[in-house]
């Protein structure tokens, strides 16, 4: 039976091999450099202190990886992401996608047969385009052919959150296979993903059947929200509501006060954002978050609204909530302070999309493809 093996760069606070797990993967190796990442990994996963190395990428010594089945990568998304400072793959943070490409290379026949990459839909525009077309170059360089997808964790969890997920295969090139991606539906296929495909059919593509994700989801953040009494320190004073509510334009305003009215509490999520050199506080008009960010990423916390009976209460959200809308069940511990566990959580991947993943994908490459031996 083939040995499921993963060495997952970029392993942050490890949701990528909790989502893996449950189809039989099992972690070998991780790496990431922030001990502070480290710390929420080890929390969930005490034993990763075997496998999980603290260090820059680039730092990292090839021959002392063990090979693998899979590898994952989740280069980070700062000089990609559009809240970002956009400054590219080659970028001071991003650019540590090559040291991922280094090792697959220094590894030769024995890198592993297949990668999942992931990141924010900002990589398709980077540079315009141009940056998600030298990823796919340095992988075709090695021999991978790729599929790639996007995929929004709203599909499985109360958060709107679009990713981009590319998975590269060494096999041969499918003439057809640009041909089927373009055919996926819109659930699985941005119209930027379509026009970057589209300009860039002289690279090598392999393609996966891959069915619908489930429906989006339209409502759920109340279910995830802790039950708060009214007079935790947690909530916001009323000078600091007021304050908050002061940034809001005459809409979002007004649909806070409205629901305040009402005999029964709502919950919504905003942001603090700068428009027109303003700072407002923008508030979304349904039952779900908006998607969880870190501050290095550009942007800052999510903030929550508690509405109704008369009362309009705030507050910042808590890591078990962001830990909810990244879809990690509330067995698995979270030792750090407010502020690690949010930004942990803010720049991870959502754990039911990984598992969607794994079977509609990892598990057909491997029954179809990878019958083949795995290097010791």
């Amino acid at each position: 039976m083939l040995d499921l093996t993963v060495a997952e760069y970029f392993a942050g606070i490890g949701l990528v091999r909790m989502g893996l797990e449950s189809s039989g993967w099992r972690v070998v190796f991780a790496n990431d450099i922030s001990p502070k990442k480290y710390a929420m990994y080890q929390d969930f996963f005490p034993e990763g202190k075997s496998h999980y190395q603290i260090a820059n990428i680039f730092d990292l010594q090839s021959d002392a990886i063990p090979s693998t089945l899979l590898a994952t990568c989740s280069f980070p998304c700062v000089d990609l992401s559009l809240a970002g400072k956009m400054g590219g793959i080659h970028g001071t943070h991003s650019s540590a996608f090559w040291g991922f490409i280094n090792i697959l290379e220094a590894h030769g026949a024995a890198a592993p047969p297949i990668v999942l990459l992931e990141n924010v839909t900002g990589w398709l525009y980077s540079n315009h385009g141009q940056d998600f077309r030298l990823t796919v170059e340095a992988l075709n360089q090695l021999g991978y052919t790729c599929d790639v997808f996007t995929l929004d964790a709203l599909h499985f969890t109360p958060q709107s959150r679009p990713r981009v997920f590319l998975i590269g295969t060494r096999n041969h090139d499918n003439d057809d296979a640009l041909q089927h991606i373009l055919m996926r539906p819109k659930a699985l296929l941005s119209e930027r993903l379509r026009q970057n495909l589209l300009v860039n059919d002289d690279l090598h593509w392999n393609y996966v059947a891959l069915p619908h994700p489930p429906a989006l989801v339209t409502s759920g953040l109340h279910l995830v929200i802790e039950n708060l009494s009214t007079s935790d320190k947690r909530w916001w004073s009323t000078v600091e509501v007021e304050r908050h509510l002061s940034m809001m334009t005459p809409l979002h305003r007004q649909r806070i006060e409205l629901l305040a009215t009402q005999q029964r509490l709502t919950y919504r999520t905003f942001y603090r954002r700068i428009r027109d050199g303003l700072q407002r506080a923008e508030v979304r008009d349904d039952d779900v978050a908006g998607c969880l960010r870190t501050a290095a990423g550009g942007s800052g916390k999510q903030f929550l609204v508690q509405a109704g009976f008369g009362h309009i209460q705030m507050r910042v959200m808590t890591p078990r909530e962001y830990a909810r809308l990244q879809g990690v069940p509330d067995d698995f511990v979270i030792g750090v302070s407010t502020n690690q566990a949010l930004n942990g959580f803010g720049d991870a991947v959502c754990v039911p999309a990984i598992q969607w993943i794994a079977k509609n994908v990892l598990a057909k490459l491997v029954e179809t493809e990878y019958t083949l031996p795995v290097f010791a």
